[in-house]
C-alpha cells in the first residue's frame, strides 16, 4: 500500500511511519524540517513543506492509497492549524479520489468528554483549551466529509513499546488511561483495511 502520513515528526506519527515501513508499505510524509525525522528507508519519501500549503499537501498525497493524519498543535503554529491543515487534506483527497482517512485526535473530544477525569476536563478548559477547540473543529470537518474515515481517540500517550495490551472501542464505559504511542500506531494502521470502525470514533487506552 502507498500511504501518506501527516504529522510524521510527532511521537505518534513517527511510530506510524516506522511500523508502516516495517509492514512493507511505501510511505510519503510532509515535513517542515526533515532533520526532525531520523527514520531512513528506501520506501520513505519526504515532501518538504507545511500542511497549511494545499499544493504541498497535494504533492504528498499523489498516488496514495490511504492517509494517516496525526497532526498536533505546536507553539510556532497559528491557532486552528490542525483543523485548517486537515481541511486541506480532505479537499485534496477528494480531488484525487483517495478514500481512506484515519485521523488521530484525543480522548475528551466530542462525545468522549465524559470518559476523561474531572482534572483533565479542567485542563481542557484552561491550558489545553485552544488545542481542544482545534481538535473539535478537526473532527467536525472529518465527519462532514464524504471520505471513508475513522477517528482514533487515544488516552494519555507514553513512549513505551508496543504491547498489544490495550482497551479500545466505542463503549462509553472505557475510562481514560495511558497507552503507548506504539500501540496507537498499530491500531491506526489496522484501520486502513478494517471497516469495523468506519465512520466511527473509537477510543484506545
Amino acid at each position: 500500500m502507498k500511504l501518506a502520513v501527516f504529522g510524521a515528526t510527532g511521537g505518534t506519527g513517527k511510530e506510524i511511519v516506522k511500523q508502516a515501513l516495517a509492514a512493507g508499505h511505501e510511505v510519503t510524509v510532509l515535513v517542515r524540517d526533515p532533520a526532525r525525522l531520523t527514520i531512513k528507508h528506501d520506501k520513505l519519501y519526504l515532501v518538504i513543506g507545511n500542511v497549511l500549503n494545499a499544493d504541498k499537501v497535494e504533492e504528498t498525497l499523489a498516488g496514495s492509497d490511504a492517509v494517516c493524519c496525526s497532526l498536533g498543535s505546536t507553539p510556532n503554529n497559528p491557532d486552528m492549524a490542525v483543523s485548517d491543515g486537515t481541511r486541506n487534506i480532505i479537499d485534496c483527497m477528494t480531488k484525487q479520489g483517495i478514500r481512506r482517512l484515519v485521523v488521530v485526535t484525543a480522548m475528551g473530544v466530542g462525545d468522549s468528554l465524559e470518559q476523561v477525569t474531572l482534572t483533565f476536563k479542567m485542563l481542557m478548559k484552561t491550558v489545553l483549551r485552544k488545542a481542544y477547540e482545534d481538535k473539535e473543529r478537526q473532527e467536525q470537518l472529518v465527519r462532514k466529509s464524504d471520505l471513508d474515515w475513522v477517528i482514533v481517540r487515544p488516552g494519555g500517550l507514553t513512549n513505551g513499546p508496543a504491547t498489544g495490551d490495550y482497551q479500545f472501542g466505542l463503549d462509553p464505559a472505557i475510562g481514560s488511561g495511558q497507552v503507548s504511542r506504539a500501540d496507537v500506531a498499530a491500531f491506526v494502521l489496522q484501520q486502513l483495511t478494517d471497516d469495523t470502525f468506519l465512520h466511527k470514533t473509537p477510543v484506545i487506552t
